[in-house]
């Protein structure tokens, strides 16, 4: 029993090991019930060793959702800084080893930190819209997450979440608890070298429409299995418009494709 907790994440301290996997399980339950969570392409999650997880941000769901998909391994996350000020909340987030970050300026302590992690051999998710979408479509990655997925050295694994942004958009103080379904996807690993020869703007617009794509797979499953009732109709049924590069993608072959 110890050693398949051990596994789990064999960087941190066996009390955090436990303590993440009870928090798993009860919102496991939770997001389940509420939400019938569906998970896509979960064989492609690296079964050990470094992973940055890229995905985009609908809601405060994300983190839970993305978690909860990730069956076997425990996963660090970066936070905004307001977060870990919240009562009880915050000691949470240290005991599960988020990391804080400080928005909307260059926060390189914290890029440091996340790449110490990711070097122990930790799974870690990030969000590089930076924030939560306002209408549930995909919007520009920040340049600041380029930062860190050039620096990183590891596999980045494209993952997208779908129907939390009707579960709890970012105009209400609670979640929805019933009534909405969502999904997560995981895509074909990126090496770091595939990504990197792209440069920051190719790079970050290929993840961007990657990610998009396999959000829109899932709305369109979610479509289908609620007779086209969820997600609801909104910018989110548009696929992503490509933002204007500055660089050229590179001539040499693109990354594989992402079939889930």
């Amino acid at each position: 029993m110890l050693a398949g907790l051990r596994s789990c994440d064999p960087t941190q301290p066996l009390w955090r090991t436990a303590f993440y996997r009870l928090c798993r399980k009860i919102v496991a339950v939770y997001v389940r019930t509420c939400y019938r969570v569906r998970v896509r392409g979960a064989k492609n999650i690296p079964p050990t060793g470094p992973v940055l997880v890229v995905s985009n941000h609908q809601s405060h769901l994300d983190p839970p959702l993305v978690g909860v998909a990730i069956g076997h391994r425990n996963m660090a996350s970066i936070a905004r800084e307001g977060l870990f000020k919240v009562p009880i909340f915050g000691l949470i987030l240290r005991a599960l080893g988020a990391i804080s970050i400080r928005q909307n300026e260059g926060d390189t302590g914290a890029m440091r930190a996340a790449i110490g992690e990711l070097k122990k051999g930790r799974l870690m998710l990030i969000f590089p819209e930076g924030s939560r979408s306002p209408d549930g479509a995909v919007h520009d990655f920040k340049r600041g997450a380029w930062l860190l997925m050039s620096r990183a050295g590891c596999d980045i694994l494209p993952a997208a979440v779908e129907g939390a942004f009707d579960a709890w958009p970012r105009d209400r103080k609670f979640p929805r608890l019933f009534g909405c379904r969502c999904s997560v996807a995981f895509g074909q690993p990126i090496t770091h070298t595939q990504l990197k020869e792209l440069g920051a703007d190719a790079g970050l617009e290929f993840l961007a429409q990657r990610i998009d794509q396999m959000r829109l797979e899932l709305r369109h499953e979610l479509r289908e299995a609620t007779g086209g009732r969820l997600p609801e109709a909104g910018a989110g049924d548009s696929p992503r418009v490509a933002a204007a590069l500055t660089t050229p993608p590179p001539t040499s072959s693109p990354p594989p494709s992402a079939a889930p």
